[in-house]
């Protein structure tokens, strides 16, 4: 159990640091350029050309397993299963958010970058929709169901309309706004359930789902609480807030929540909760409300309290060590972050957290961040969605802030 309330302040401003970290941002960003922006992912299994030449094995369980094989195995076993790597809309996403706070640092050598993002967001919308809306770039096999290369879902969409909103934002590309709106309407029209039973939600990963995931919920209800800002004539507002009324009221007493309302997603991690708190600050921002100010700090204080190690290390799951998993370490550091203001010792931690990565789970040679770190060993993958492209993102907020508080420091 972390008590960050402990930890003594001191202002992580110096330049030397700051230095550092711009350092092995650039560095990261110069290995997912020189990748093209595409890659690997820990669940892309089913692009394998395998399937194509063995056509008994493309059933349920052969999926399934072939998916959590290479997910675990700590040999990058892609190539000879003639997997290519391939450009995810959500990692896209990620690195337009990224380009927009480099941009804005004066970091970002390639200011086109900027515009061949959106255009490439353009080229792998989800085609079979008349909105705009995106999916991952892997067929995936669910319990039940396969769900196809390229089919739209909620997460995805939030994470991409988010990045169009930021670049419409900075350099008011109205096609970007254009966009974003269309994935609202997505959303709305395609993914809201209101039920006789009281449940409210959006639902994740596929339309049909009848199973509310929180993080879904509150991503989508953030999303369209921000678009109300620009459409006012559309009707956003009250569904995003009924849902999120409704995961609000599922949070437990001690602040957590269950990754969603099944008996098989009864687990509580930690990016999936950062995703929440995140939500739930920015939903509260663009209805400039303090309605969910204490299922807010509930849940910060349980973040804080449960998902990190002594040594600063950030673990996956509540209440067990193992993986930690890089995705946690950027979400981490994202969300400390964002509540900066709750606690000084947010933002520190924030660094400290950083410093465990670039330690433990940096490749310097390389330039690029490993996926997971084990008792006894590393997965040393390089996984582009799931490791680089998160990463770039919360190093581009510690560079942003980093930036503010030096600078700040100066004029004082």
């Amino acid at each position: 159990m972390k008590n960050i309330s402990g930890l003594s302040y001191m202002p992580p401003v110096d330049k030397f640091q700051i230095e550092s970290i711009k350092t092995i941002t650039l560095k990261l960003l110069d290995y997912c350029n020189k990748n093209n922006w595409a890659g690997y992912d820990p669940y892309d299994a089913l692009n394998s050309r395998i399937f194509e030449f063995l056509p008994f094995l493309n059933f349920r369980i052969p999926r399934l397993v072939l998916t959590q094989l290479l997910k675990r195995c700590p040999f990058n076993l892609r190539p000879l299963l003639q997997i290519p790597k391939t450009h995810n809309p959500k990692a896209l996403g990620l690195f337009l958010m990224s380009f927009i706070k480099l941009s804005k640092l004066g970091l970002l050598v390639q200011e086109d970058l900027i515009t061949k993002m959106v255009d490439e967001l353009i080229a792998h919308r989800s085609q079979d929709s008349s909105y705009w809306c995106w999916g991952y770039s892997f067929p995936w096999q669910t319990r039940t169901i396969l769900v196809p290369k390229g089919a739209p879902n909620l997460v995805c969409t939030v994470f991409v309309a988010n990045a169009l909103l930021d670049t419409f934002e900075f350099n008011n590309d109205k096609r970007c706004l254009e966009m974003a709106i269309s994935a609202g309407d997505y959303i709305l029209a395609e993914l809201y359930r209101h039920e006789d039973d009281g449940k409210v939600y959006f639902s994740y990963p596929f339309p049909t789902m009848r199973i509310p995931v929180h993080n879904a919920n509150l991503l989508a209800a953030a999303l369209l609480t921000r678009l109300s800002r620009y459409t006012k004539e559309k009707n956003f507002l009250g569904p995003a807030i009924e849902a999120a009324r409704y995961s609000a009221s599922m949070q437990h007493n001690d602040g957590s929540w269950d990754y969603g309302e099944s008996p098989k997603y009864r687990w509580i991690d930690n990016f999936h909760t950062g995703y929440n708190l995140c939500a739930l600050k920015t939903l509260s921002k663009c209805i400039q409300s303090t309605e969910f100010d204490k299922s807010t700090r509930q849940g910060f204080d349980f973040f804080c309290n449960h998902f990190f190690r002594d040594d600063n290390a950030p673990k996956y799951f509540h209440d067990k060590v193992y993986p930690i998993d890089i995705h946690s370490v950027a979400q981490s550091i994202i969300t400390l972050i964002d509540f900066k203001q709750y606690n000084e010792n947010n933002l520190r931690l924030a660094y400290f957290v950083c410093e465990w990565a670039i330690e433990q789970m940096w490749n310097e040679k390389s330039g690029y961040f490993y996926f997971v770190d084990l008792p006894f060993w590393k997965n040393k993958i390089s996984y582009m969605r799931w490791s680089q492209a998160w990463m770039l993102l919360a190093l581009t907020y510690l560079l942003e802030d980093s930036y503010q508080a030096y600078i700040s420091e100066q004029v004082i």
